[in-house]
């Protein structure tokens, strides 16, 4: 079965981007040593991507090429009047049963990009297998949270930590049990 990523950074105080979606405050973090923090080694073990639609819309503000146009792309909405992309297919309804029938599809690792209430609604639902999460050396006032609304409360069991020149500190956790 394929497993689920939650590749991600944050803040040290919990958010993954500031109130308005923006994460713009990642390049605010000195790199000296131009740390892709595991991301191109990351990115090579995975075919497929899910993304809530607020993460997807930022994305799309970059004034950028999609930058996943190399991989299966998912966005799930509650918007049913949204029409697929060339690079991305939206998935407006059964949002759970979806993924589960894409976790048992052959293929390579997901990413679970983001945001907040797309991590929650898998979380909630164990579908996340492992989560990789990168605290950032920053304190954001207001944002978006790691997970939004209630998670179910749940014990990780910790795999590995690095630490890298940014002050970055990635901690890679799988779920341990479901308290």
């Amino acid at each position: 079965m394929r497993k689920i990523k939650m590749y991600i950074a944050m803040s040290l105080n919990g958010k993954i981007a500031k109130s308005d979606g923006s994460v713009h405050w990642l390049e605010s973090i000195p790199n000296p040593d131009n740390t892709d923090h595991g991301y191109y080694e990351f990115y090579k073990t995975i075919d497929t991507t899910i993304q809530g639609n607020n993460t997807y819309e930022q994305v799309m503000s970059w004034d950028i090429d999609f930058p996943y146009s190399d991989k299966k792309n998912f966005v799930l909405t509650r918007n049913r009047k949204v029409k697929d992309t060339k690079h991305v297919q939206f998935i407006s309804e059964n949002h759970i049963d979806f993924i589960k029938k894409l976790k048992q599809q052959k293929g390579g690792d997901i990413w679970l990009i983001g945001g907040g209430q797309v991590n929650t609604m898998l979380f909630n639902e164990n579908l996340i297998d492992e989560i990789l999460i990168f605290v950032m050396p920053i304190v954001i006032s207001e944002g978006v949270e790691l997970f939004e609304g209630i998670p179910n409360e749940t014990r990780l069991k910790l795999i590995e930590t690095k630490e890298y020149t940014t002050g970055a500190v990635e901690l890679r956790y799988q779920i341990d049990e479901i308290a």
